[in-house]
């Protein structure tokens, strides 16, 4: 188990905002001795699938977004630092971004929350608001919004 305040959650989510994310904590990381736990959300609604083709294809789609997350998202940041000498680990979560962090953070209680200030997706910033954003307003920790 982390000890208290040892512990930076970094958001994540392919993005090259998220990889500097990730690069800063560990940064940090080296002169501190806390541990990093990179985490993505993937979005999903939770919502019943409709038709026959949905309730076909819903489950193939969730493991090959779970994989998806574990090669494309974390496999080249923890690759980037295996040599570091920071304890790393990863998770993935189903669900909205900014509640499901906010739960995380909550509930591990990190010294800090590090994530890039924009994502994948810029048109999705301009009309819903961005993740950093929202966990820049609301997240009850320490958060470290990196450009």
């Amino acid at each position: 188990m982390t000890k208290k305040n040892n512990l930076y959650l970094v958001a994540v989510d392919g993005s090259e905002w998220g990889e500097r994310a990730a690069d800063h904590a560990v940064g940090l990381a080296q002169k501190t001795g806390a541990e990093v736990r990179l985490i993505t959300v993937i979005p999903w609604s939770g919502l019943q699938p409709m038709t026959l083709e949905e309730i076909s294809t819903r489950p193939v789609e969730r493991e090959e977004e779970e994989h998806s997350a574990h090669s494309q998202i974390f496999g080249p940041i923890l690759q980037k630092h295996e040599k570091s000498g920071v304890s790393m680990t990863s998770e993935f979560h189903w669900g909205h971004p900014v509640k499901v962090i906010r739960e995380r953070a909550k509930a591990e209680r990190p010294a800090f929350v590090f994530t890039g200030r924009r994502g994948r997706s810029r048109v999705g910033d301009l009309i819903l608001g961005s993740v950093a954003n929202s966990l820049a307003h609301s997240l009850g920790v320490p958060i470290v919004l990196v450009p």
